[in-house]
């Protein structure tokens, strides 16, 4: 059987980082001035690079040397899409898997979303001096005043007002849940346009689903089986 598994946050909180929308989640928290929503955005990027880079370097950055748990060991040869950038499926040795909304250890030429895909390129996250921050975070990403096309470099992730492209494989994303003979989601709010996109393509291919989370979200569909478990106690049970 070909199974798609698609990931959110909640696969990676055994590592130590937290879920996007919880107490302490990475989207309640934002910047003095402004909601994460706000923040996570291509025109703060542009308009203020100062000011999102710190945020961005104090919320994901700060967790770059996490490491995978036994859910990312037990997906690493699995046929995966996940929505997480922490990075942490390909440190688990996943050599294959499609990160649909960027990574955290990489960057990419600052361009039009319509321009050709670039290639990214590893963020030299260690370079940053903590007691010079924004002026070394502005270094790094070759910023003057304001990023400037095909000069600067942006960090490569999707924002809220950015839209599938293929620098992130969306349409080879698309094709693997056409080609799915089950598509299980495990630790997603389906909150993103991904899981929306997945369960779309399932609805109209009849694919059955299976959704694994302590609180699932439940979804008007014949064909979906729900598992109220955590993704570390749905890795010992189906192993």
């Amino acid at each position: 059987m070909n199974t798609l598994y698609i990931t959110g946050a909640g696969v990676s909180v055994q590592s130590g980082i937290p879920t996007f929308r919880g107490e302490d989640g990475l989207w309640t928290i934002g910047s003095k001035n402004y909601t994460p929503q706000q923040m996570a955005t291509r025109g703060m990027y542009h308009n203020n690079p100062e000011q999102f880079l710190r945020w961005y370097y104090s919320r994901f950055a700060t967790y770059r040397n996490h490491g995978p748990n036994d859910v990312h060991y037990w997906l690493s040869n699995k046929n995966l899409i996940t929505q997480n950038i922490d990075g942490l499926d390909g440190k688990a040795g996943n050599k294959n898997y499609i990160a649909i909304h960027g990574r955290l250890d990489q960057m990419t030429p600052y361009h039009q979303q319509s321009d050709d895909v670039v290639v990214p390129v590893s963020t030299p996250w260690d370079e940053v001096d903590p007691d010079n921050l924004t002026n070394s975070l502005l270094a790094i990403f070759k910023i003057q005043d304001k990023p400037q096309f095909n000069y600067s470099l942006k960090p490569y992730v999707l924002l809220f007002d950015e839209y599938y492209t293929e620098l992130y494989r969306i349409s080879e994303a698309q094709q693997r849940m056409l080609d799915a003979d089950r598509i299980i989601f495990i630790g997603t709010s389906f909150s993103v346009n991904i899981t929306q996109m997945a369960l779309e393509i399932a609805q109209s291919q009849a694919t059955p689903i299976e959704i694994v989370d302590p609180n699932p979200v439940l979804i008007d569909y014949a064909l979906v089986t729900y598992h109220k478990m955590t993704a570390l106690e749905y890795i010992k049970q189906f192993s």
